[in-house]
């Protein structure tokens, strides 16, 4: 997910968009701890991510203080 694509999203869709993607990351580390992912960048990829998200939330947060 682009930055332009996490700007676009409302805040609360933001969080939810968090929450999900953090549960679906921690699905897939287990899953790969269990048997290797054909593409084990995705878990790079979808943390980054995750991170990206996690930026933008807090930017609104201290811009609307």
């Amino acid at each position: 997910m682009k930055i332009a694509e996490i700007r676009e999203l409302t805040t609360t869709e933001l969080q939810e968009r968090i929450d999900a993607d953090t549960l679906a990351y921690e699905q897939k580390k287990i899953g790969h701890s269990i048997s290797p992912l054909e593409n084990p960048a995705q878990l790079k990829y979808q943390r980054r991510t995750i991170a990206r998200m996690k930026t933008e939330l807090r930017l609104r947060e201290i811009n609307n203080k």
